[in-house]
């Protein structure tokens, strides 16, 4: 094999007679044990050795060779989550699996280097018409947002992988949804609009007497549905009339309560109370303070300003069936209780209050994040935009009404 320019061992024939060639090369340094690592492959033919010898030393030079192994897609997403675990909240990662899962049943059990682009966008047309796979609504197509989302995560899964030397490319990076998909989506999704002006105030003065008036009107104040839960009386100043925002109460998958702080550092905040508003809380303060006299050692002192009579806190859950019923009582359009922010918002716009305050009020550190997502006039919003058109308009000079006599 003197004749050979790279190290390729000639071996001899097997049982059947065939001749192949093998190669060993260096391909690094093992990070944990410090040991040198060593790649050995076989081939049946030498120009098949000598192109794999090269292309393995080439990339092995630049910094790019990836030593090939064994994990699956399902794998290494285990991994990836457990690492991400240590930089987000509880919840943010319960999201992630979720959106994960999406295609993991496809993709999964994938070899993660035999992945292939094509791989993924089969995935990504699948779950466009049939990618809900639980309950009664399985086998139905998953909203383009949804895919977007699991795309979006796999693409950041796998270009971890690639910084890991695991994989080569990343093949989801140019994976994207097609707009015939994203038009066809908006053409039959009717978007719900949050309350406007009147229907808010129908709600407001309809539930006056609702032993729950003030934390409803903490979530048309604008706090979300899980700062409204986690909301306790230590956090509420009646004499200064302000609320701080500092803690939180969601849950995961709607089957157990997680407590955590404000979404970001943006979000604890400390908001005034409008007059109303003020009113209200004074007087449930009150309220409670009887019930807790009426129940006596069953009252349960949790702290929180929505509580049930018995003093235990409202869950996000309870919250919405509680807002829903209302909501059908009065013939009021059904909305989510987190729109309620956005009914918030687009109001403060529309009568001036400049974009930063609105930005602080939400608890957001990017005023275009407030803008985009939570101001949403309609129509009528924009009625005074038509009138201030007809000043473009203009009434008719003199001269052409000579010359129409």
């Amino acid at each position: 094999m003197s004749n050979l320019s790279v190290p390729i061992k000639k071996l001899p024939p097997n049982v059947k007679g065939q001749v192949r060639y093998r190669f060993v090369v260096d391909v690094g340094i093992d990070p944990v044990t410090g040991k040198r690592k060593q790649l050995t492959r076989t081939f049946e033919t030498l120009k098949e050795a000598r192109v794999e010898y090269a292309r393995i030393t080439s990339r092995r030079h630049e910094g790019t060779f990836v030593p090939p192994n064994k994990i699956t897609v399902n794998e290494w997403l285990d991994r990836w989550l457990a690492m991400k675990a240590e930089d987000l909240e509880e919840t943010t990662i319960y999201n992630y699996q979720i959106t994960l899962d999406r295609s993991r049943g496809k993709l999964g059990q994938i070899r993660l280097q035999e992945l292939r682009e094509e791989d993924v966008e089969e995935w990504m047309h699948w779950a466009l018409k049939h990618g809900r796979v639980r309950g009664d609504r399985a086998d139905t197509p998953l909203g383009v947002t949804s895919v977007d989302m699991s795309l979006a995560r796999l693409m950041e899964a796998l270009g971890r992988a690639v910084t890991r030397r695991l994989v080569y490319v990343n093949v989801a990076e140019h994976v994207t949804i097609p707009r015939k998909a994203r038009k066809e989506e908006r053409k039959n999704k009717q978007e719900v609009m949050p309350w406007n002006v009147q229907e808010v105030q129908t709600f407001v003065h309809g539930i006056m007497e609702e032993r729950l008036y003030a934390p409803l009107l903490l979530s048309l104040m604008g706090l979300r549905p899980a700062e409204v839960c986690g909301l306790r009386w230590t956090d509420v100043d009646l004499e200064d009339a302000s609320i701080t925002i500092a803690n939180t109460r969601t849950m995961m998958g709607n089957r157990y309560v997680v407590e955590k702080d404000t979404k970001s550092m943006a979000g604890e905040r400390a908001l005034p109370l409008p007059a109303p508003l003020l009113a209200a809380l004074t007087s449930f303060k009150a309220l409670q303070a009887k019930e807790k006299l009426a129940l006596g050692e069953a009252y349960v002192a949790s702290g929180y300003v929505l509580v049930h009579e018995t003093g235990v806190a409202f869950t996000i859950k309870q919250l919405r069936r509680r807002a829903y019923r209302l909501m059908d009582l009065l013939g009021l359009r059904r909305v989510r209780v987190y729109d309620a922010r956005a009914s918030c918002f687009t109001f403060l716009a529309n009568e001036g209050v400049p974009d930063h305050i609105l930005a602080r009020w939400a608890g957001h550190t990017n005023v275009k994040t407030t803008k985009r997502w939570y101001v949403k006039p309609d129509v009528e919003d924009l009625r005074e935009a038509a009138t201030a058109w007809d000043g473009l308009h203009g009434a008719p000079t003199q001269h052409v009404r000579d010359c129409e006599i």
